[in-house]
């Protein structure tokens, strides 16, 4: 387990030879096993940050830390998956789960054999020599997060995975996530537009406000695990529901 800390990181870019700032200063501390979540209005930065987390753009100021250890700019120490599973379509489903193993330089045979028991255990047995085209969506998410994993370090990063699903198929992935983060207990940071997913899934929230992206609220989810679909009548999931529209509807105002 690895605990992520975001120390006063914001990004300006230029627009017709203007700043424009995409990210305020942001901090933010995630620790070991914790499971995070980011809401917010379209275009408050979150996928900034989770760039700048992941190393693959440049914060105009600010640092990120890992166990202590400043990564800013430095690409490979965390798994980072997309909404889009991005799977490539000419190879198999087993194919597709090894690629971070092949890039960090096991062998492809070996990582096959380390892939094939997580496909098993975690509904893909029966399908590791098909192609994602005859995949559901869910199953395409699942791979994508199992190849994730597979990359093997401790902090994920998971940017709206389950957006395109319809919601029955959400929920059935977001109780398949959680016993994933349960089994192999990393330190996961989820964006979202769903409340209701993120307070579901998450121990803390943190609410941005519309551009130029900062954090409004730091919101503690105290709910216990494990958690299923009663969850969601808990009178305090439905308190937190209403506190996090509001704030959320207070941004969209101050938008328009």
């Amino acid at each position: 387990m690895s605990e992520l800390k975001i120390v006063n990181c914001s990004k300006y870019y230029k627009k017709n030879g203007e700043p424009m700032c995409a990210l305020e200063e942001t901090d933010m501390h995630v620790e070991n096993g914790r499971f995070v979540s980011i809401i917010g209005p379209s275009g408050c930065g979150k996928s900034t940050l989770f760039n700048i987390v992941a190393g693959l753009i440049r914060p105009s100021s600010g640092e990120v830390l890992l166990d202590g250890k400043d990564i800013t700019c430095e690409s490979g120490h965390v798994g980072y998956m997309l909404q889009k599973d991005l799977l490539l379509p000419w190879r198999s489903i087993l194919d597709n789960v090894i690629i971070g193993l092949e890039i960090r330089g096991v062998p492809k045979k070996k990582a096959r054999e380390r892939a094939l028991p997580m496909l098993k255990n975690y509904g893909l047995g029966g399908f590791e020599y098909d192609h994602p085209d005859a995949l559901s969506g869910g199953m395409r998410q699942r791979a994508g997060l199992i190849r994730t994993l597979l990359y093997d370090q401790d902090v994920i990063l998971l940017d709206e995975p389950f957006g395109a699903l319809d919601a029955q198929t959400r929920m059935q992935m977001q109780n398949w996530l959680l016993q994933i983060w349960k089994d192999f207990k990393k330190t996961i940071l989820f964006v979202t537009h769903d409340i209701d997913e993120a307070i579901y899934l998450s121990d803390e929230i943190y609410v941005f406000t519309h551009r130029p992206g900062k954090i409004k609220a730091k919101i503690e989810v105290e709910l216990p695990r494990p958690r299923n679909e009663k969850t969601l009548m808990d009178d305090r999931f439905l308190t937190l529901k209403r506190e996090l529209l509001l704030m959320l509807g207070e941004e969209r105002v101050s938008s328009e």
